[in-house]
C-alpha cells in the first residue's frame, strides 16, 4: 500500500510513542500494574469508569485502562462542528440589517440560500484538519453563487439600479463577515481542541503500520479533535500486534459502548470487507462518526475537500443510518406529506372503501402485524383485497399476482397501489414512513433474515409505504437479496432528493397500473 513505506518499522518505533505522556495529554495519573502494562487511575467515580463497565460486559478491561477516556470526551461527545459554525455564518450574513432595514427581504433570502448552499456543499460537515484557508475558495464560490442569484431575483423586482447596488453592498458586506467569522471560528476551534477543552474518543480498526501511524498521531497531537483509546483487529493479529489491542472485531460493539466512543477509524484490519461492514452496522457502531483511510492514496476523487491525520489521509464515511437532524427531517417530511395526502385523497380513500364493501361486504379493512423499526411489531392497514382462508395462512403465505381469491376490484386497486393508502395513517402515527423497506411479516423476517445476511440491516430505518426496491421493479416474486440491497443502499444513500424522487416514481408507477 502506498505510503506504508514511510513507516520503516511501525513495530519498534509505535509503542513508544504511544505510551509515552504528551505535553498535551489530559492530567490522568499513570500507574504500572505487576505485569508491566501501564495503567490509568481514572478521575471518575467509580461507577462512572469504563474498567467497571468492561468487566461486566465479560470484555478484558487490562488493555483497556492505558487509553481511558477523559471528562472532556464525556461532556463534549455531543458537540459537533455545524453548533459553532452556522451560528457564526447566519450572524454575518444577517449583520447588513444592523445598517439599514430597507432590504430586508433579500437579506433574510441571501442568508438561507448562502446556509443551504454551504450544507449542500459540505461546509457544516465535520473535518479532522481544521483551516480557513482550506476553505476559502469553496467559501468563496458559494459566496458568489448565492449572491449572484439574490442579486437576479432583486433586479426583476425592483427596476431600479440605486436599490439593487445599495442591496448588493450589504451582500458583499456580509460575504466579507462570514470569511472573517470563519477564519475565527476555526480558530476557536483548533484552540479548544489543543486544550482539550473538545474532544471525542476514537477507536482505531486495525493494528498494521497505519492504524500504529495514526494511534501515535492521535495521542501526540490533539489539535485533531479525536482522543485515542485503543485499537481492535481480528483475532489473528492478537499477540502479533504493534500497539496492544483492546479487543477483536467481534467486542467492537461493546467497546463503543462502554468507552463512550463516538468515532472508529478504519486504517487496516485484518478482515473481508463484508465481514467488517456486517460489524460497522451493528446499532452501536453504526451511530458513531466512521473514517477511513483510502486504499489508493493519490487518488484525488474521494471528496470534494481533503482531509488528513498528519501526513495520512482520511475521508468521512456516510452516515450508515438515520439519525439526528437527518431524522429530523425525514420525520417532519413525513408527516407532512401524510397530513395533506390524507385531506387531499380523502374522496379517492371514500370510493375504494365503497368499492371494497360492495365487493366483499363489511370488513373493508384488514390490519395485519408487520415487523418495523429495530424489529419492533405494528399494525399495518390496508384495503382488503382479498380473505384468506384463515389467520395463519394470512402470516405465513406469499402474495403471488393472479391470486384467485382476489375479486375485480382487489385487483384493480392492487395494481394501482389504491390498496396501500390507509397506510397514511400508519405515517402520521410514526409507524411507517413515506419511503423506506417495505414492511413484512414477522414469519418472514425471520425467515428472510436467516437465509439472506443482510436482510435484518433493512430494519435501521422505519418501514416505507414505497421503496426504492419497489419503484426499481422489485415487487411480488423478484429476490429477497436484490430487494435487502436496494433497501439497504437506499439508507446509506438518503436524502430528501433521493425520497422526493421514489414518490415521483411510485406516482408513475400508479398511472402505468404497475402494482402487483
Amino acid at each position: 500500500m502506498s505510503g506504508q513505506s514511510a513507516i520503516s518499522d511501525p513495530a519498534a518505533v509505535a509503542p513508544r510513542h504511544i505510551d509515552e505522556r504528551s505535553d498535551l495529554e489530559a492530567p490522568d495519573e499513570r500507574t504500572a500494574d505487576p505485569g508491566g502494562v501501564p495503567a490509568v487511575r481514572s478521575t471518575r467515580p467509580a461507577d462512572e469508569r469504563p474498567a467497571e463497565a468492561g468487566s461486566r460486559s465479560g470484555l478484558d478491561t487490562t488493555a483497556v485502562l492505558p487509553y481511558a477516556g477523559s471528562r472532556a470526551s464525556t461532556r463534549t461527545r455531543w458537540l459537533r462542528s455545524w453548533m459553532l459554525t452556522a451560528p457564526v455564518d447566519v450572524v454575518a450574513l444577517l449583520a447588513p440589517l444592523l445598517l439599514t432595514q430597507n432590504y430586508w427581504r433579500g437579506t433574510l433570502a441571501n442568508a438561507a440560500l448562502t446556509v443551504a448552499i454551504f450544507a449542500t456543499g459540505g461546509l457544516y460537515g465535520p473535518r479532522r484538519h481544521i483551516g480557513i484557508l482550506d476553505e476559502l475558495p469553496s467559501i468563496c464560490g458559494r459566496l458568489l453563487a448565492s449572491a449572484a442569484v439574490v442579486a437576479i431575483i432583486a433586479a426583476e423586482r425592483h427596476d431600479s439600479v440605486a436599490y439593487v447596488g445599495g442591496f448588493m453592498r450589504g451582500v458583499a458586506i456580509s460575504a466579507g463577515l462570514v470569511i472573517v467569522g470563519r477564519a475565527f471560528s476555526r480558530m476557536f476551534a483548533n484552540l479548544a481542541r489543543k486544550r482539550r477543552w473538545v474532544e471525542h474518543n476514537a477507536i482505531i480498526i486495525g493494528s498494521g503500520p497505519i492504524g500504529v501511524e495514526l494511534a501515535r498521531l492521535l495521542r501526540r497531537y490533539p489539535q485533531y479533535g479525536l482522543r485515542f483509546v485503543g485499537c481492535v483487529d481480528a483475532p489473528s493479529r492478537q499477540g502479533t500486534a504493534a500497539v496492544p489491542l483492546i479487543g477483536t472485531l467481534d467486542d467492537l460493539e461493546k467497546l463503543t459502548t462502554m468507552l463512550e466512543c463516538d468515532v472508529l477509524v478504519i486504517a487496516d484490519p485484518d478482515c473481508p470487507e463484508s465481514t467488517l461492514m456486517e460489524i460497522l452496522l451493528a446499532p452501536a457502531t453504526s451511530r458513531c462518526d466512521l473514517w477511513a483511510v483510502p486504499r489508493l492514496w493519490g487518488s484525488r476523487s474521494l471528496g470534494r475537500y481533503p482531509d488528513h491525520i498528519g501526513a495520512i489521509p482520511i475521508v468521512k464515511i456516510g452516515d450508515t443510518t438515520l439519525s439526528g437532524p437527518r431524522w429530523a427531517v425525514k420525520r417532519a417530511s413525513d408527516a407532512l406529506f401524510a397530513l395533506v395526502a390524507l385531506i387531499v385523497l380523502s374522496p379517492v380513500l371514500l370510493l375504494c372503501a365503497i368499492a371494497t364493501f360492495l365487493e366483499g361486504g363489511r370488513g373493508i379493512f384488514f390490519y395485519q402485524e408487520r415487523i418495523g423499526r429495530y424489529g419492533k411489531p405494528f399494525k399495518v392497514i390496508k384495503f382488503r383485497s382479498m380473505r384468506p382462508v384463515n389467520e395463519h395462512e394470512s402470516q405465513t403465505n406469499w402474495s403471488i399476482a393472479h391470486d384467485r381469491r382476489v375479486g375485480p376490484v382487489g385487483r384493480f386497486m392492487r395494481r394501482t397501489s389504491l390498496d396501500e393508502l390507509p397506510q397514511l395513517w400508519n405515517i402520521l402515527r410514526g409507524e411507517m414512513s413515506v419511503v423506506g423497506p417495505r414492511p413484512e411479516r414477522p414469519y418472514f423476517v425471520e425467515k428472510f433474515s436467516a437465509e439472506y445476511p443482510n436482510y435484518a440491516m433493512r430494519h435501521r430505518v422505519p418501514v416505507g409505504l414505497t421503496g426504492l426496491a419497489q419503484v426499481s421493479g422489485l415487487r411480488g416474486d423478484t429476490p429477497i437479496s436484490d430487494r435487502a440491497r436496494f433497501d439497504n443502499y437506499y439508507i446509506e444513500n438518503w436524502s430528501l432528493w433521493l425520497d422526493i424522487k421514489v414518490v415521483l416514481r411510485t406516482v408513475a408507477e400508479v398511472f402505468r397500473g404497475g402494482g402487483r
